[in-house]
């Protein structure tokens, strides 16, 4: 229990270091420094709601729309960056890794938890935007915890699994921001999946299978109004679960991974 708590003690002050030290190069020579953190999605929300909603009218019969925007763009904002900057956490910190035996795993979830602060900042401003807009909260918002740990543990697994292999393969950031696009665009952000179940109840309920469309649509439904679920949308609980149990297997594998792969980090960075 000694070595136990020895080693998971130097795990969380390197942790904390990391953190820190990701912070001051985040910000460093800028002029505005964490404001940054809740202004980027405030101006990337400020041009969807333009379009979006005032001139395509999307959401025009669904109340408090634009707080749901807004909270699609803060989740969707926390897994870009978590995979994006995890992916290449392992290189950036090749100089340490090759002079120092540090946990490996330690580097990644530093990235993580530097964009987990960030997600608070933002969920404060939306909070904040949604009392302006008229939400009226309820109990219900304390299911913001777990779905935001959902999040962190999908986007983290993600993560994981992206760190391990931009080690070898170095065109997968390319790959990667593509792929975040047409995620981007397959995810019920800027459109309401009334939307789609409209035109094809089938592919709504489909859309809802993937993790980030089932976490932003929960808590759009907890924090701000009634909307469409895969809870309400799919009868088959078992069907239903389907989401959950990829997040849950790909932790698993994701973990995994990393520890076979991390074995080699050294030689390759």
């Amino acid at each position: 229990m000694k070595k136990f708590r020895e080693k998971y003690r130097y795990s969380a002050i390197l942790l904390r270091e990391l953190v820190k030290t990701d912070f001051k190069l985040r910000y460093e020579g800028s002029f505005l420094g964490m404001v940054w953190s809740a202004l980027k999605p405030l101006m990337l929300f400020a041009v969807m709601y333009v379009v979006f909603v005032h001139f395509l009218r999307f959401g025009a019969d669904i109340p408090h729309f634009p707080v749901m925007l807004f909270l699609g763009i803060v989740f969707w904002q926390f897994f870009s960056e978590t995979t994006s900057q995890g992916m290449q956490a392992i290189v950036g910190r090749g100089d340490i890794l090759r002079k120092i035996n540090i946990p490996k795993y330690i580097v990644v979830i530093s990235t993580t938890v530097s964009a987990l602060i960030n997600l608070a900042i933002n969920l404060i401003v939306v909070f904040i935007f949604g009392i302006i807009n008229g939400v009226a909260y309820t109990w219900s918002i304390f299911w913001l915890i777990p779905l935001v740990i959902e999040l962190f543990i999908f986007s983290l697994s993600v993560a994981f699994i992206l760190s391990a292999l931009f080690v070898k393969f170095r065109d997968l950031a390319h790959i990667w921001d593509v792929v975040l696009q047409a995620a981007y665009f397959a995810t019920p952000i800027f459109y309401p999946v009334s939307m789609i179940l409209a035109m094809s109840p089938l592919a709504a309920k489909g859309l809802l299978m993937s993790p980030m469309a089932q976490m932003i649509q929960d808590v759009r439904h907890a924090v701000v109004a009634p909307t469409d679920t895969v809870w309400n949308l799919v009868s088959n609980p078992i069907l239903a679960i389907i989401p959950l149990v990829i997040v849950i297997l790909l932790a698993i594998v994701s973990v995994n991974y990393f520890r076979r792969a991390s074995k080699r980090f050294t030689e390759l960075v």
